[in-house]
């Protein structure tokens, strides 16, 4: 019975970690490398949000599974409002291409471009889209590779519980 549950809770843990490219990625339980992204005139810094759970996700617009998750990371954001933030940073080349992509989808998210892919790299993220759930303490505590489901309740929950924390 103790080996079942030991399965049990390591099935669980698995799932729950999210695709992290090896068992335990380094990052976790690590301070979030901080950056500053200047876009069309405004700088976001990844530091102006500390005291908020953030999604960052890093996406392309020439990305299918990126595209396949914005409207899902979008419903998520309405959905939980105050409480979690997604920044939405694009490695995009084009500026034009990049805000036509926008406006085509009517993407509602806090998002930035940074075609020079600093941020990305910052954490090492090659492949997109990429995303990293960093507490309200600037703590990195979940990653995912690849398009996720940000509307499932199991998410949802996990997102207010560190808000709440």
């Amino acid at each position: 019975m103790a080996l079942l549950r030991l399965s049990v809770l390591t099935i669980i843990a698995f799932v729950l970690s999210g695709c992290d490219r090896g068992s335990h990625p380094e990052q976790i339980g690590k301070l979030a490398p901080d950056f500053t992204v200047t876009d069309s005139g405004h700088a976001i810094s990844l530091h102006d949000y500390r005291g908020k759970v953030v999604v960052l996700n890093f996406w392309a617009t020439w990305c299918p599974p990126c595209v396949e998750e914005m409207p899902s990371l979008m419903k998520m954001q309405s959905e939980l409002g105050k409480e979690v933030t997604v920044l939405a940073v694009s490695t995009d080349e084009s500026g034009p291409a990049y805000q036509q992509f926008l406006s085509d989808r009517h993407i509602r998210l806090l998002t930035v471009r940074d075609p020079s892919q600093k941020s990305n790299q910052a954490y090492g993220t090659a492949k997109f889209p990429e995303t990293y759930i960093i507490d309200k303490y600037g703590i990195i505590r979940r990653k995912f590779i690849g398009a996720v489901i940000w509307t499932k309740p199991e998410i949802e929950k996990y997102l207010m519980e560190l808000a709440a924390e």
